[in-house]
Protein backbone atom coordinates (compact mmCIF):
# COMPACT_ATOMS: atom_id res chain seq x y z
CA UNK A 1 0.00 0.00 0.00
CA UNK A 2 1.49 3.31 -1.05
CA UNK A 3 -0.04 6.52 0.16
CA UNK A 4 -0.07 9.85 -1.60
CA UNK A 5 0.70 12.62 0.90
CA UNK A 6 -1.40 15.07 -1.09
CA UNK A 7 -4.57 13.00 -0.73
CA UNK A 8 -4.08 11.84 2.87
CA UNK A 9 -4.00 14.77 5.26
CA UNK A 10 -3.06 14.33 8.89
CA UNK A 11 -6.73 14.73 9.78
CA UNK A 12 -7.69 11.93 7.39
CA UNK A 13 -4.96 9.63 8.72
CA UNK A 14 -6.07 10.28 12.31
CA UNK A 15 -9.73 9.79 11.44
CA UNK A 16 -8.98 6.46 9.74
CA UNK A 17 -6.90 5.39 12.73
CA UNK A 18 -9.66 6.33 15.17
CA UNK A 19 -12.18 4.45 13.04
CA UNK A 20 -9.91 1.37 13.13
CA UNK A 21 -9.62 1.69 16.89
CA UNK A 22 -13.40 1.92 17.31
CA UNK A 23 -14.39 -0.80 14.84
CA UNK A 24 -11.53 -3.27 15.15
CA UNK A 25 -9.49 -2.87 18.33
CA UNK A 26 -12.40 -1.86 20.59
CA UNK A 27 -15.26 -3.27 18.52
CA UNK A 28 -13.76 -6.77 18.45
CA UNK A 29 -12.25 -6.28 21.94
CA UNK A 30 -8.80 -7.17 20.63
CA UNK A 31 -7.32 -5.01 23.38
CA UNK A 32 -9.47 -4.92 26.52
CA UNK A 33 -7.49 -1.91 27.76
CA UNK A 34 -8.13 0.33 24.74
CA UNK A 35 -11.75 1.26 25.43
CA UNK A 36 -11.03 3.26 28.60
CA UNK A 37 -8.18 5.41 27.22
CA UNK A 38 -10.11 5.96 23.99
CA UNK A 39 -13.26 7.03 25.88
CA UNK A 40 -11.24 9.36 28.15
CA UNK A 41 -9.49 10.86 25.09
CA UNK A 42 -6.07 9.93 26.52
CA UNK A 43 -4.58 8.76 23.22
CA UNK A 44 -2.26 11.17 21.45
CA UNK A 45 -2.20 10.76 17.67
CA UNK A 46 0.94 11.93 15.91
CA UNK A 47 1.22 11.71 12.14
CA UNK A 48 4.85 11.71 11.11
CA UNK A 49 5.78 13.30 7.81
CA UNK A 50 9.03 11.29 7.81
CA UNK A 51 9.92 9.82 4.47
CA UNK A 52 12.99 7.92 5.66
CA UNK A 53 13.72 5.63 8.60
CA UNK A 54 16.23 8.18 9.92
CA UNK A 55 13.62 10.94 10.07
CA UNK A 56 11.10 8.56 11.63
CA UNK A 57 13.64 7.63 14.29
CA UNK A 58 14.07 11.32 15.12
CA UNK A 59 10.27 11.70 15.36
CA UNK A 60 10.08 8.61 17.55
CA UNK A 61 12.70 9.95 19.95
CA UNK A 62 10.85 13.24 20.20
CA UNK A 63 7.49 11.57 20.84
CA UNK A 64 9.04 9.25 23.45
CA UNK A 65 10.41 12.25 25.35
CA UNK A 66 7.08 14.08 25.06
CA UNK A 67 5.15 11.08 26.35
CA UNK A 68 7.54 10.66 29.26
CA UNK A 69 7.18 14.34 30.19
CA UNK A 70 3.40 14.46 29.83
CA UNK A 71 0.81 13.97 32.56
CA UNK A 72 -0.53 10.42 32.26
CA UNK A 73 -4.01 11.65 33.22
CA UNK A 74 -3.96 13.74 30.05
CA UNK A 75 -1.98 11.49 27.68
CA UNK A 76 -1.73 7.85 28.65
CA UNK A 77 -0.54 6.46 25.35
CA UNK A 78 0.57 7.66 21.91
CA UNK A 79 0.27 6.41 18.35
CA UNK A 80 3.07 7.50 16.05
CA UNK A 81 1.52 6.96 12.62
CA UNK A 82 3.93 7.06 9.69
CA UNK A 83 2.13 6.70 6.37
CA UNK A 84 5.07 7.86 4.20
CA UNK A 85 7.77 5.46 5.37
CA UNK A 86 8.26 1.74 6.02
CA UNK A 87 5.38 0.60 3.83
CA UNK A 88 7.17 -2.72 3.31
CA UNK A 89 6.58 -4.93 6.37
CA UNK A 90 10.07 -6.44 6.26
CA UNK A 91 11.61 -2.94 6.41
CA UNK A 92 9.19 -1.96 9.16
CA UNK A 93 10.02 -5.06 11.17
CA UNK A 94 13.74 -4.33 10.84
CA UNK A 95 13.11 -0.77 12.07
CA UNK A 96 11.69 -2.11 15.34
CA UNK A 97 15.25 -2.89 16.45
CA UNK A 98 16.13 0.78 16.00
CA UNK A 99 13.02 1.73 17.95
CA UNK A 100 14.15 -0.47 20.84
CA UNK A 101 17.60 1.10 20.66
CA UNK A 102 15.96 4.54 20.96
CA UNK A 103 14.25 3.36 24.15
CA UNK A 104 17.67 2.29 25.50
CA UNK A 105 19.38 5.52 24.50
CA UNK A 106 16.67 7.58 26.19
CA UNK A 107 16.79 5.30 29.26
CA UNK A 108 13.08 4.52 28.88
CA UNK A 109 13.09 0.71 29.03
CA UNK A 110 10.81 -0.23 31.87
CA UNK A 111 8.97 3.08 31.54
CA UNK A 112 7.63 2.95 27.97
CA UNK A 113 7.18 0.02 25.61
CA UNK A 114 6.51 -0.04 21.89
CA UNK A 115 3.85 -2.19 20.24
CA UNK A 116 3.83 -2.57 16.48
CA UNK A 117 1.02 -2.33 13.93
CA UNK A 118 1.21 -2.39 10.15
CA UNK A 119 -1.23 -2.92 7.25
CA UNK A 120 0.78 -5.99 6.16
CA UNK A 121 1.67 -7.31 9.62
CA UNK A 122 2.80 -10.91 9.57
CA UNK A 123 3.82 -13.02 12.55
CA UNK A 124 6.79 -15.32 12.12
CA UNK A 125 5.74 -18.75 10.90
CA UNK A 126 2.47 -17.57 9.34
CA UNK A 127 1.37 -17.12 5.76
CA UNK A 128 0.57 -13.54 4.67
CA UNK A 129 -3.17 -14.28 4.48
CA UNK A 130 -3.45 -16.07 7.86
CA UNK A 131 -6.20 -14.36 9.83
CA UNK A 132 -4.19 -14.14 13.07
CA UNK A 133 -1.96 -11.54 11.43
CA UNK A 134 -4.97 -9.19 11.48
CA UNK A 135 -4.61 -8.75 15.26
CA UNK A 136 -1.76 -6.36 14.47
CA UNK A 137 -2.96 -4.96 11.15
CA UNK A 138 -3.76 -1.27 11.07
CA UNK A 139 -4.69 1.17 8.31
CA UNK A 140 -1.19 2.69 8.35
CA UNK A 141 2.18 1.67 9.74
CA UNK A 142 2.36 2.86 13.33
CA UNK A 143 4.20 2.53 16.59
CA UNK A 144 2.10 2.37 19.74
CA UNK A 145 3.90 3.86 22.72
CA UNK A 146 2.56 2.58 26.02
CA UNK A 147 3.42 3.56 29.57
CA UNK A 148 4.60 0.48 31.46
CA UNK A 149 2.67 1.58 34.59
CA UNK A 150 -0.56 1.61 32.61
CA UNK A 151 0.16 -1.81 31.15
CA UNK A 152 0.89 -3.16 34.64
CA UNK A 153 -2.38 -1.71 36.00
CA UNK A 154 -4.32 -3.22 33.13
CA UNK A 155 -2.70 -6.61 33.55
CA UNK A 156 -3.40 -6.58 37.30
CA UNK A 157 -7.07 -5.76 36.71
CA UNK A 158 -7.68 -8.18 33.83
CA UNK A 159 -8.05 -11.89 34.50
CA UNK A 160 -5.63 -14.08 32.59
CA UNK A 161 -4.04 -11.67 30.10
CA UNK A 162 -2.13 -14.59 28.58
CA UNK A 163 -5.41 -15.68 26.96
CA UNK A 164 -6.00 -12.37 25.16
CA UNK A 165 -4.00 -13.37 22.07
CA UNK A 166 -5.69 -16.78 21.89
CA UNK A 167 -9.13 -15.17 22.25
CA UNK A 168 -8.24 -12.64 19.54
CA UNK A 169 -7.29 -15.40 17.11
CA UNK A 170 -10.55 -17.22 17.89
CA UNK A 171 -12.52 -13.98 17.36
CA UNK A 172 -10.84 -13.37 14.00
CA UNK A 173 -11.30 -16.95 12.86
CA UNK A 174 -15.02 -16.70 13.66
CA UNK A 175 -15.18 -13.37 11.81
CA UNK A 176 -13.30 -14.79 8.82
CA UNK A 177 -11.34 -12.89 6.23
CA UNK A 178 -14.48 -11.65 4.47
CA UNK A 179 -15.73 -10.22 7.78
CA UNK A 180 -12.35 -8.63 8.39
CA UNK A 181 -12.50 -6.93 5.01
CA UNK A 182 -16.01 -5.61 5.73
CA UNK A 183 -14.68 -3.94 8.89
CA UNK A 184 -12.18 -2.06 6.69
CA UNK A 185 -14.90 -0.54 4.48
Amino acid sequence: MTLDADTHSDEHVIAMTQRWLERVVIGLNLCPFARAVFARNQIRYIVSSADSPELLLADLSSVLRELQASDSDQVDTALLIHPQVLQDFFDYNQFLEQADTALDELDLHGEIQIASFHPLYQFAGTAPDDIENCTNRSPYPMLHLLRERSVERGVAAYPDTAKIFERNIETLRELGYAGWLRLQE
